[in-house]
Formats: C-alpha cells, sequence, structure tokens
C-alpha cells in the first residue's frame, strides 16, 4: 500500500473514494460543486491510500484553521476531515498508516496543534485526540418560552458569551433586523469573525468557505431567516440562523453574539416567532445562563450533549507556552505519547498570564496522555475529573485541584463551526 498526497487532479478520486466509504453518493459533481460541503477541500493537504492494484482505498485530509486559546491568543490549527476507509480494507492498518503519514507531514509543516470532530469518539483517542469543547441541544416550547425579568440589576463584572465584557443580560439598547440568508452574507462573515477571535475553542471560517458556501448552514447557501443583531450605533453584533420545519418547530442553527445581553435579545427573537410549536437550539454551551433565563426552568429540554471539537498536541511545549493562563504555579507534566512511540517530563511554570515550558528530570505531579493534555488544553474539561476518572494519574495531594486552576479557561470554550 502507498499513501501519497492528492493534487487537484485528484478531486474526483478523492471525493468518489471518501463518500464510498461511508455508504454514500455525492449530491453534486465534485468539480465546479459550489455549496456542496467539500467544496473548500485544500487538495495539498490531503492523502490518498492506494492499494498495490492501483485502487484508492482510503482518504484524509486537513483544512488551514485558526484556533482561539485562551486568553485570547489565535493560532493556526489544522482541522483533519475526510477520514474514511473503504469497507473491504478495513482492519488491515490502512487507518493508522495514513493517521500517522498525516499527523508526521504536520509536524514537517510546522503545526503544533490538530483538531477534529470525531464520528465516533472510539477512534481517535488511539491517535492521541482527546475531546476539549461540548455542546448541547436545548430545545424549548413556545407556550413556556416566556423570560423572566432579571433580578439582578446593573453591569455584571466577567466575560459574556463571546467577545466584549459581560452586562446585565436584560438590558439591551440594540436592534434586531430579519433577513434572509442571501441578504447578509458579508455580515455573517463580519460578525463570525469577531465573536470567534475572543471564544476559547473557535475555530476560523476562512474568506473561502464563505465564498464557496461550504459546509453546513449558515455557511451554505441553504435558505435561511437570519435575525441580525445591530448595536446602538447600528453596527451588527450577532445573528441567529433558523429554519422553520415539520411539526411547526423552528430550528436555529447558531447564535453567535457579542455578548450575553445580545444573545438574550436574539434568543427572545427567535423564542416570541408566531405560529411554532417549539424552538430547537441546535448548539448551546453546557452551562449556559438561557435556561436560567426562561420564567420556567423545567421549560428548558436539554439533549445531545455531546463532545464537538477534539484536540490533538503535536508539541508539547509550544502548545502549552501558546496560550494564555489565569493562576500562577508550577507543574511537572509527565506525558506519554504511545501512537508516536514518544514520552516527556514537562515542567510547566507560569507566571502573570504566561508559561514557559522546559524538560526537566524533577518527579511528576501529573501522568497523562497526550489524548488527556488535549482534553485539558482548552480549559473544558477539568483535569480532577479525569484524576478521579481513572486516566491521569495525581503523584501529590493538591495536583489536581493546581492544574484545575492553571488550566480553566476565562469562558468556557465552545466551538460551532462545522468540518
Amino acid at each position: 500500500m502507498e499513501i501519497r498526497p492528492t493534487t487537484d487532479q485528484d478531486l474526483d478520486v478523492f471525493v468518489d473514494t471518501l463518500h464510498a466509504a461511508f455508504g454514500h453518493f455525492p449530491d453534486t459533481p465534485a468539480e465546479g460543486g459550489g455549496g456542496v460541503w467539500w467544496a473548500a477541500l485544500e487538495m495539498d493537504r490531503n492523502l490518498l491510500a492506494v492499494a498495490a492494484d492501483g485502487r484508492p482505498v482510503g482518504t484524509a485530509g486537513a483544512y488551514s484553521f485558526e484556533l482561539t486559546l485562551p486568553g485570547e491568543v489565535v493560532v493556526p490549527a489544522a482541522g483533519v476531515s475526510f477520514v474514511g476507509v473503504l469497507p473491504s480494507h478495513r482492519r488491515r492498518g490502512v487507518l493508522g498508516a495514513m493517521m500517522r503519514h498525516q499527523l508526521t507531514g504536520l509536524r514537517a509543516r510546522g503545526e503544533f496543534l490538530s483538531v477534529l470532530l470525531a464520528s465516533e469518539a472510539l477512534i481517535y483517542r488511539r491517535f492521541g485526540y482527546g475531546p476539549a469543547t461540548y455542546t448541547q441541544r436545548l430545545t424549548v416550547p413556545r407556550h413556556r418560552a416566556a423570560l423572566a425579568l432579571p433580578r439582578a440589576r446593573g453591569t455584571v463584572d466577567g466575560p459574556g458569551t463571546g467577545s466584549g465584557t459581560g452586562s446585565d443580560s436584560g438590558t439591551d439598547t440594540g436592534s434586531v433586523e430579519l433577513l434572509r440568508r442571501a441578504e447578509c452574507g458579508g455580515i455573517l462573515e463580519e460578525v463570525y469573525d469577531r465573536y470567534r477571535r475572543a471564544q476559547p475553542g473557535a475555530l476560523s471560517r476562512p474568506h473561502r468557505w464563505w465564498a464557496l458556501g461550504a459546509g453546513q448552514p449558515p455557511v451554505s447557501p441553504a435558505p435561511r431567516y437570519v435575525a441580525v443583531h445591530r448595536d446602538a450605533e447600528g453596527v451588527p453584533d450577532g445573528y441567529a440562523s433558523y429554519s422553520l420545519g415539520e411539526s411547526d418547530t423552528l430550528t436555529v442553527d447558531e447564535t453567535v453574539a457579542a455578548d450575553d445581553a445580545v444573545f438574550t435579545a436574539l434568543a427572545r427573537f427567535v423564542l416570541g416567532h408566531d405560529l411554532v410549536s417549539q424552538v430547537v437550539f441546535r448548539h448551546v454551551p453546557p452551562g449556559h445562563p438561557l435556561r436560567w433565563q426562561l420564567a420556567d426552568f423545567r421549560a428548558g429540554q436539554v439533549a445531545n450533549d455531546t463532545d464537538w471539537l477534539w484536540v490533538r498536541l503535536l508539541d508539547v511545549p509550544r502548545a502549552l507556552t501558546a496560550r494564555g493562563w489565569s493562576a500562577d504555579g508550577e507543574l511537572v507534566l509527565d506525558v506519554d505519547d504511545p501512537f508516536l512511540g514518544e514520552r516527556g517530563r514537562h515542567l510547566l511554570t507560569v507566571r502573570d498570564g504566561r508559561a514557559e515550558c522546559a524538560p526537566t528530570d524533577r518527579e511528576p505531579d501529573l501522568s497523562l496522555d497526550v489524548s488527556d493534555l488535549g482534553s485539558v488544553y482548552l480549559g473544558g474539561t477539568a483535569p480532577s475529573t479525569l484524576v478521579r476518572a481513572g486516566h491521569v494519574r495525581a503523584h501529590r495531594p493538591g495536583a489536581a485541584a493546581l492544574a484545575d486552576a492553571l488550566f480553566r479557561a476565562e469562558r468556557p470554550p465552545h466551538c460551532l463551526h462545522w468540518f
């Protein structure tokens, strides 16, 4: 078997092989297929596994993204996707060989982080990926959708749901305008880009994605209504993309907001829609305040509480020194990377929001797999949770609590982007 990079001439073969691996057929021809989810393929970043008889049997690819880390640090990250092996060639080492080839190539490009959305949770941990952000669906029956009046008044210190500072969620001096998706592509791109630069765990959406309509709504040109929020000066600072489907269900693809007040204004808009039986918010961060804002707390029905973005560290010291930190301290991490056959012991020293990471022979405070380090990296998984689960070993009392304080992000990480 040979694993080789693809060229533009391989587009049809790559797309056909990927669809065959999942038992699907392409909806439209690959070449010139604007508006299809694979339209933004980067052919110089993809791989084909080819059998001895010349038949392609597997695919793996990557996108060039930016990932926002705690501390509003924006760094490059490879977005791994298009991973599939034909049913006739599974359990023959094809997937492992492609993953090893890909990780080696990412390092050669100078990349130190890789991310993906896992189709199956059992597959990617063995390649060093760990779940790092989470999302859930919130369903609210229309007849129970009233929002309560805020019991606290005035400005609240601390971060909101996106860029900017938090504010009283009942106070909004802006306005909401209803547009069609075809009318506001530029607005969506601009608002999302501002939002993702301040939200830990958020990925960039390159301009070509919007231009090609690659991905799921509202990136794709699928018909949608969009509630656009504007601030007091008329500048767009939030949106909610939605459609009305069967059983009079209004489904919100995503809500992007500069802060809690903007999110609340958009939620109030869709929850107040006439002739709707229920409103479904597809992507809400765990612990989001919307449930608490409902007058009837039990009206908010949570479902599909699941992982979303998985993270893989390719260079541990570089990754740890890239992000921002909210506490000071020292921690010795013994990190095992069995897939790549590597192990390293690192002294992490954090002062005033920045970190240094150096090799050390000191006794470790925590021993962990690189996949577990990926899970805690963005602050969405507490190290102590993995200690209690038996996956991370704490070598001294207080080590897990210190790790919790160090890795905690200024706000929970969340990723809306699908790729």
